[in-house]
């Protein structure tokens, strides 16, 4: 199918669902779904009507133009609009292709984020807390909810490893970038000589399936109880509510013991389980993306690094893009975080445009 082929399809389409939401007749059901084609659609459609009508002006311009008997002011005037137009009409192409693009069916789905001290110690405890913090600020910023399913504190108060669940509109589309080493260049509050020291602390986001999406069979579980070891209540260390959950055939293993409930602490342990298991699939199924996150996330080693926190300069540089901002305290807050998530949306927009133009029909 050709582009403007596409283009009328689409608009046809548009304009079927805005007939049939007029309609008296639609269930609950019904309206909800075609209320969310709706809002899928309007974007493009909107682009595409703009593209066509200053395709249009482009072919008066050229009119006026080839047209001898146009006096010399009118003449001029096309002359000074159509480059503009012309500009106008390459910047709605390539939005348009932009918004055509192949979605990630994931990118609504709401994530277990993973954050895990890497090379560092204490300190790289300390900055994990950090990072935490920091998605904890976006998050709300976002109108999100996080929810934290397990966390192992260090001696200072830092975090060895924290699972939490991220939801609420949009979570993976922008979180998704997020997975990696991030390397964080300071003077450590363990450190009594001044120097500058560097950590890193690795993040990981799994988009979580819906519970359709992954079906867990019991018999390839092993499902084992015991006393928790971590502060709490009298009954969390005095009861065996902790669970581990055993994958067999993966042999990815989950622990869940924060809560005072084993059934509660069973629930969370499946649904980390589910979304470590959804994200199998999803590199079985995109070797290149596979690729590209276990590259990203590494071993926790500082030299594998997507993004660098340099306390000292008071910068963030993220070297995937080779992007600097010298708003660290900002960053760290949540409130600059989007500088750095738009652009890199904006370079895999970009590179997955060139591959499909680059793509044989």
């Amino acid at each position: 199918m050709s582009l403007d082929a596409k283009f009328d399809h689409l608009d046809a389409r548009f304009g079927e669902i805005e007939r049939e939401m007029a309609g008296e007749r639609l269930g609950r059901e019904a309206f909800a779904r075609l209320a969310r084609e709706y809002s899928d659609l309007k974007p493009v459609v909107e682009v595409i009507r703009a593209l066509r009508a200053a395709r249009s002006e482009e072919a008066g311009l050229e009119e006026i133009l080839a047209d001898g008997s146009s006096d010399a002011e009118m003449r001029e005037i096309a002359e000074a609009e159509r480059d503009a137009v012309a500009e106008k009409i390459a910047a709605l192409g390539r939005e348009v292709r932009v918004l055509l693009l192949p979605k990630d069916a994931a990118d609504e789905a709401n994530v277990i984020l993973e954050l895990r001290a890497g090379t560092g110690g204490e300190e790289a405890c300390l900055f994990a807390g950090d990072l935490f913090r920091m998605y904890q600020r976006y998050a709300a910023l976002h109108g999100w909810r996080v929810e934290i399913l397990s966390a192992s504190e260090s001696d200072l108060g830092g975090f060895k490893e924290l699972i939490a669940n991220v939801s609420g509109a949009g979570v993976f589309r922008r979180l998704k970038y997020e997975s990696g080493v991030h390397r964080v260049q300071r003077v450590p509050e363990t450190e009594g000589g001044g120097r500058i020291h560097t950590s890193a602390a690795t993040v990981a986001v799994l988009p979580e399936p819906e519970d359709v999406e992954i079906e867990i069979n019991e018999a390839d579980l092993r499902i084992d109880v015991y006393r928790s070891s971590g502060p709490g209540g009298q009954s969390v260390n005095t009861t065996d509510s902790a669970v581990r959950i055993t994958h067999l055939p993966t042999g990815l293993v989950v622990t869940q013991q924060d809560e005072k409930s084993q059934h509660k602490n069973k629930a969370k342990a499946l649904k980390v389980l589910r979304a470590r298991l959804y994200d199998i699939e999803r590199e079985r199924a995109d070797a290149e993306r596979a690729a590209a996150r276990k590259g990203q996330v590494g071993t926790g080693d500082r030299s594998e690094r997507i993004r660098t926190y340099n306390f000292p300069q008071g910068r963030v540089t993220d070297h995937r893009i080779n992007l600097t901002l010298y708003k660290l305290d900002l960053v760290l807050a949540g409130e600059a975080l989007d500088e750095l998530i738009e652009p890199l949306i904006a370079e895999d927009q970009a590179s997955r445009l060139a591959a499909l133009e680059g793509a044989p029909e």
